[in-house]
Formats: structure tokens, C-alpha cells, sequence
């Protein structure tokens, strides 16, 4: 495993160390390591999300309705939780 040092200015040591001192990280580095960890998963799900809404941008405008467009919505949820709930 690699090493890094990194300064911070002093209140957020203080946040740091308290956050370790309820016993929920053993030390600084577990929680500076789930603090990366965390904003790994939230930029691949945005990353995600934003390739959603290119695709859509680049799908072009619909001749469906806006109430077609719901109702398959619709369909497509229950299916999924349909889905979900068998597994």
C-alpha cells in the first residue's frame, strides 16, 4: 500500500481525529480511505446519470405523448420491482 501525506488545516484534523475516536474508523487513514471510496461511487454515479442524459439528448424528440411516454414508464417500473421482488 502506498503513502501520502497530506496537510489540512487544524479544524480539520480536529474533524478527522473525532470522527476516528468513536471507533467507527481505527485510524485516519480508514476514514480518509472511505472518504475516497465514497466519492469514487458518487462520480461513477454521476458519471452514469450523465451518460443517461447524453443518450437521451441524442435519441432526438419523441412522437410519442406525454402520457404514453408515462404510462411506459410506468410499465417499466412495476416490471422491474416484479423483477426485484422474484430474485
Amino acid at each position: 500500500m502506498a503513502t501520502m501525506n497530506i496537510s489540512l488545516p487544524d479544524k480539520m484534523k480536529q474533524w478527522v481525529e473525532e470522527q476516528t475516536a468513536d471507533g467507527r474508523y481505527a485510524n485516519a487513514s480508514d476514514y480518509v480511505r472511505d472518504l475516497v471510496r465514497r466519492d469514487q461511487a458518487r462520480r461513477e454515479a454521476i458519471s452514469k446519470l450523465q451518460q443517461v442524459v447524453d443518450d437521451a439528448l441524442a435519441s432526438g424528440i419523441s412522437d410519442k405523448s406525454i402520457e404514453e411516454v408515462f404510462a411506459e414508464a410506468r410499465v417499466k417500473a412495476m416490471a422491474a420491482l416484479k423483477a426485484r421482488d422474484a430474485a
